[in-house]
């Protein structure tokens, strides 16, 4: 137990702060977020957080680019299928973690000029390296001829992010596993394995 008196300082008071300011997030929201607030949480003093952060916006960017889970490397289950569900289940899980609660709160919240340094912070970070994660799934698959060569335009690739977006925005719900299998199953694999339409 901590000893009363005993300030933290470093790491150790920057993961306090950090935890304070994305569960203020996603609890009370972007607007009502305050500096005094978060220190008031993180057990230490104004003074320490504005040294750090000039500004809410400083300080939130901060904790979520630290937070928030990275993607990985491309998974490897040998299927297309189960390459798929592997990369939809690392997205599902950072969009559902708490900095990834945190990020749709405030992008939810603000309008589209003040959301742009968030919304450029959540593709650089987390959508844009997804997409890529899901072209190199695509590009070894075709390699094992499981997939219809050139099947994979970018509107294919926008598919994932495009249906948590809807869910999560308009449709009122979490993106779940049950999603992720008919994403899976029912739009991304009858896309790449069917014959293109003829559109002449």
């Amino acid at each position: 137990m901590r000893r009363a008196g005993v300030r933290r300082r470093g790491a150790e008071l920057e993961a306090a702060i950090f935890d304070a300011a994305l569960e203020q997030l996603t609890s009370s929201g972007y607007a009502r977020l305050s500096m005094e607030a978060v220190a008031t949480a993180a057990r230490t003093g104004k003074a320490s957080v504005y040294r750090r952060w000039p500004s809410k916006e400083e300080l939130v960017l901060d904790a979520l680019r630290s937070t928030l889970p990275e993607p990985g490397v491309p998974p490897a289950t040998g299927s297309l299928r189960g390459d798929l569900l592997e990369v939809l289940d690392r997205l599902r899980v950072a969009m559902t973690s708490p900095p990834g609660c945190a990020a749709r709160a405030v992008i939810s919240e603000l309008d589209h000029e003040r959301a742009a340094a968030f919304v450029g912070f959540m593709h650089e970070r987390l959508v844009d390296p997804v997409k890529q994660l899901l072209r190199e799934v695509f590009a070894a698959a075709e390699a094992r001829g499981e997939i219809r060569p050139g099947s994979v335009t970018p509107a294919v690739v926008d598919v994932i992010p495009a249906l948590m977006m809807y869910r999560s925005k308009l449709g009122g719900g979490e993106f779940t596993p049950a999603d992720a299998r008919a994403a899976v199953d029912e739009v991304l694999l009858p896309i790449v394995r069917t014959h293109r339409p003829d559109t002449t």
